[in-house]
């Protein structure tokens, strides 16, 4: 009995506590962005004057419908070359599947400013592809703005689609597929009206995912959009020249950009739930080899996809190892940019390690006492705080970061200027990956071994850290490095919260890129790309985690 009382005090101490941070670093900060935008800029009374300017004025739509155009053709784009990417290496032989895998998801960890930039490199104005492309008399399209936009979210986030589509093509149930083939359907008609609804939840899981990323990336649309303003570039610029008054109409775009990933999120609930799409798993696909003209296309169409999203990427290093004097690129190679990053800025290096360490330490070790509440303790406030640390999924880090520099401005809690804010960034934003995939594990883990622990006299915390952590162990260090990996490459919320001792590499990147040291910025991106192909190999090297722990994460 006191054993029991023992469990329950431990366990409640945990949800107390994952309450407190929802409180403290969710709804406060949130509902600040919330009633600023609803007070009145002259007076600070509450007042309709923000959202009245938002929807009167032309600038502030125009923002808004490039913001869903952006969104929209992002997923479709994406939809074009992940759904034929997961069919050909799901379902048939391709060489190297592994490798195109590997690249797809490193392109995909990797920073989005990155993309962004090194499609400049290419298809500036002064880009050697697009000169290369003049020589022979053929125009190519400006990169700047809707197209550039489009085309660097496109090649980047595609593989959530083509990864989770991949593992629902060889999970149908293949009699379902032949029936339809035995009543003279062609292959392709076969596709479209069996294979695809099966796998449709999918599919339309995928895309909610790439539409989110497309609305709320701030990087790709302030180094490659131009003039075309979409709403996260919107709200920091509005941020930006409120500094000095009430945030009121960078706190009204920012609960529009929550709002319009909400109606997403419950529209794809939607559509997932109108029908029924499971089958019966008994007759699950073959891997079938092409052969001739078939099995050429096929393996162009992978490699040509992959390699397309992969090309930004082998620039950048190409050109961290070019020599430079200034910004300007000279003959030759060598380790110039290395040098001055390691000499001139190694602060902004460390933050950046020491930064995400910190909070993967953090997101690790709290993730998986919420996670454990979650699977175990299905009661009312269980009930109650799941879905409330799903908030930071549909809050773009924009949102986030306007929403902590108000509120962390001042007492009680002021944090404006410090490493912590950036810190707590990092940790509330991944904080739901760690504790949903530590409640994913421990549905795998049979309660009757703690049970047996306890009912031996081992308290409760004992029986959890002697019994399900070291079962739970593989998963949470692989989270925890993928973690690592995107609060490592983080820049739309940490960019309106540093200041100059907190600065780091993916603020350094961007500023480097802003004042033309693309040499700089290409050193420091090789950096974060050497980090994340190596996270990569490690979860998979060692801890047997396939492509779901990098969507997951």
């Amino acid at each position: 009995m006191g054993a029991g009382r023992k469990k329950a005090d431990i366990w409640a101490l945990v949800i107390f506590a994952g309450f407190a941070i929802v409180v403290v670093f969710l709804i406060y900060p949130l509902f600040d962005v919330f009633k600023y935008s609803f007070a009145d800029k002259e007076t600070g009374q509450a007042s309709f004057a923000n959202w009245k300017e938002f929807f009167g004025r032309a600038y502030y739509l125009r923002a808004f419908g490039h913001s869903i155009s952006v969104a929209l053709l992002t997923t479709v784009f994406s939809s074009l070359l992940g759904i034929p990417l997961a069919f050909f290496t799901s379902r048939y032989k391709i060489k190297g599947s592994n490798l195109l895998s590997t690249l797809s998801v490193l392109a995909l960890l990797s920073p989005p400013f990155i993309g962004a930039y090194s499609w400049i490199t290419m298809l500036g104005r002064n880009g050697f592809l697009r000169n290369l492309f003049l020589s022979v008399g053929i125009r190519l399209p400006q990169i700047y703005g809707l197209f550039g936009i489009v085309l660097a979210d496109t090649l980047q986030y595609y593989p959530f689609i083509s990864l989770m589509l991949a593992g629902s093509l060889m999970t149908i149930d293949r009699s379902l597929e032949e029936a339809s083939e035995n009543l003279g359907a062609r292959s392709l008609r076969t596709f479209f009206s069996v294979t695809m609804p099966l796998v449709l939840p999918s599919l339309t899981g995928g895309a909610l995912i790439v539409f989110m990323m497309s609305l709320s990336n701030f990087g790709t649309p302030m180094i490659i959009g131009g003039n075309y303003l979409v709403l996260p570039t919107l709200a920091y610029n509005l941020y930006t020249s409120e500094i000095a008054e009430s945030p009121g109409m960078a706190s009204t775009v920012s609960i529009i950009l929550m709002l319009c990933a909400s109606v997403i999120i419950v529209l794809q609930q939607w559509l997932s739930s109108r029908r029924k799409y499971a089958s019966m798993l008994v007759n699950r696909p073959v891997v079938k080899k092409l052969k001739g003209a078939k099995s050429f296309f096929a393996h162009l169409l992978c490699y040509l996809i992959v390699g397309l999203s992969t090309l930004p990427l082998a620039v950048i290093v190409f050109y961290s190892f070019r020599n430079t004097s200034g910004p300007v690129f000279t003959t030759g190679f060598g380790l110039t940019s290395y040098k001055q990053i390691f000499f001139d800025v190694p602060k902004t290096v460390a933050n950046s390690f020491i930064y995400s360490f910190i909070a993967v330490v953090l997101i690790a070790g709290i993730g998986t006492l919420i996670g454990f509440t979650i699977a175990r303790k299905r009661n009312l406030a269980v009930r109650i705080l799941d879905p409330l640390l799903m908030i930071p999924y549909i809050v773009p880090g924009t949102v986030l970061g306007i929403g902590f520099i108000v509120a962390f401005n001042r007492k009680p809690l002021y944090l404006a200027g410090t490493a912590a804010i950036i810190i707590m960034t990092y940790f509330i934003r991944r904080l739901p990956y760690s504790v949903r995939s530590a409640a994913s594990i421990l549905k795998q883990i049979d309660p009757a071994l703690e049970e047996a622990g306890i009912n031996l006299g081992s308290p409760p915390g004992r029986t959890f850290r002697t019994v399900t952590l070291p079962l739970m162990q593989s998963g949470i260090i692989s989270g925890a490095i993928m973690s690592w990996v995107t609060s490592m490459n983080e820049l739309s919320a940490s960019i309106l919260l540093y200041v100059g001792r907190t600065m780091t590499m993916p603020i350094k990147i961007y500023l480097s890129v802003l004042d033309g040291y693309f040499g700089t910025a290409s050193a420091m991106s090789t950096i974060l790309l050497v980090v994340t192909g190596v996270a990569m190999f490690v979860v998979n090297r060692y801890f047997n985690r396939g492509s779901e722990t990098f969507i997951a994460t």
